[in-house]
């Protein structure tokens, strides 16, 4: 990120996940407050998206991974978790659309650019900050979480749900990895829902190449360029030796099984990108 400025990428992804109620009426995943919360810019994303439909599987992807994530945050509410903790929060709104839960308690960790960009956002498109948020400011680069969220009132004895979008692809591998293992340290118990792109030169699609390739330019240009890519199974391997001993992985075919199940053309199980759930016990 560029010093002092909010993240570009998150407001790209915000525009994504705002184009999707427009254009396809967000049938994947449905964000009442998408376009609220961008503002003036949710017209240049929709715009965007209409001139450039190759942009169009991307935007599913980032619906169908706020879906799961979203959805897994909702069962494990219901199996009596209070503690939400959003890192990288971005312009994401769960935390404004949670109900059912009145001791529900969801700290939102991002850099302090984003943060105080996303609150002059929601403070201009009326949109309260409910009691039950907490704001924390961190860059992932600059050392450990723990004690800032501790300051802000989570409870590291209580089971907490994570969720991480895209964020991990902008890290570099150690603090990813740190990241993770502070997760995996709190005593509670944690649940955490992230996403992550494999090498490329592992994708076997020529098109799909080539627009990562494109993506990849775009978001270097932007001052985010990607940091991060992971092989899965050493992901896997690497996690489980820090503590996380359920592992759910899904490629865009999974996802798509799941949230797009009639589909003309199914994407085919292939490296790419992956949303990820793990858990410690």
């Amino acid at each position: 990120m560029r010093q002092g400025q909010a993240s570009r990428t998150a407001i790209g992804a915000a525009g994504h996940r705002a184009a999707h109620q427009v254009l396809e009426r967000g049938i994947v995943f449905a964000d009442p407050l998408a376009l609220a919360i961008l503002g003036q810019d949710a017209d240049e994303a929709i715009a965007l998206a209409k001139e450039k439909p190759e942009r169009r599987p991307l935007r599913f992807f980032i619906a169908m991974r706020s879906r799961f994530a979203e959805d897994m945050a909702s069962r494990a509410m219901a199996k009596g978790v209070r503690q939400i903790l959003v890192l990288g929060a971005g312009l994401d709104t769960f935390a404004y659309r949670v109900q059912g839960a009145e001791d529900l308690k969801v700290f939102e960790l991002d850099h302090p650019a984003t943060q105080r960009d996303k609150r002059r956002r929601l403070a201009d498109a009326g949109i309260a900050e409910p009691g039950h948020v907490a704001f924390v400011a961190h860059d992932f680069e600059r050392g450990g979480m723990t004690d800032a969220l501790k300051a802000a009132g989570l409870k590291p004895s209580q089971r907490t749900f994570v969720l991480w979008l895209g964020v991990t692809p902008y890290l570099t591998e150690d603090s990813v990895f740190a990241t993770l293992g502070e997760l995996a340290d709190l005593p509670g118990g944690v649940e955490v829902v992230f996403d992550y792109a494999n090498t490329p030169h592992t994708i076997e699609h020529t098109a799909t190449q080539a627009f990562h390739r494109a993506m990849a330019e775009r978001v270097a240009a932007s001052g985010e360029p990607f940091r991060c890519y992971f092989e899965t199974d050493d992901l896997h391997a690497r996690t489980r030796k820090l503590g996380f001993s359920e592992i759910e992985d899904l490629d865009r075919a999974a996802l798509a099984s799941r949230y797009l199940p009639h589909l003309p053309v199914t994407p085919r199980p292939d490296p790419g990108g992956h949303v990820v759930r793990m858990a410690t016990g």
